[in-house]
């Protein structure tokens, strides 16, 4: 594995410890000012398109206050030259209490050390019911 290669990897391992700490800052640090992320769902057919280190970061902030235990349990990252795969589980609980488990992935797009695009792709699972109380 080649130095790029290796700080981009790390890049990766560092943008999912963010994600899962839910640290806005630690995660926009890994991504470019000009960021382009296509999530999951969306009218489109690349999802939604949001663009932008504000636009994005809110995105992913308003995730997390939806979601407050969500997290990514990452199986997989690895960089190939400009491109990168992380492989996933995503798992959360919304505020009417349906779970979402789900695997999933992000590809992404490099910019020197840092991510210039990130599109996400999650299989279409059914929420799950509510846990019931004990």
């Amino acid at each position: 594995m080649s130095d790029q290669q290796a700080r981009r990897h790390q890049l990766l391992l560092a943008l999912f410890e963010a994600f899962n700490r839910h640290d806005s800052s630690g995660v926009m640090a890994c991504m470019t000012d000009d960021v382009v992320f296509d999530t999951a769902a969306g009218a489109e057919m690349y999802g939604n398109r949001i663009v932008g280190t504000a636009d994005v970061k809110a995105a992913f902030e308003k995730v997390w206050a939806g979601m407050p235990d969500v997290s990514w349990t990452c199986t997989s990252h690895n960089v190939f030259g400009d491109r990168g795969l992380s492989e996933w589980i995503f798992r959360g609980t919304a505020a009417n209490g349906t779970r979402i488990e789900a695997e999933g992935c992000d590809l992404f797009t490099f910019s020197g050390d840092k991510l210039s695009r990130k599109s996400a792709f999650r299989k279409d699972r059914p929420a799950l019911p509510a846990k019931a109380a004990s």
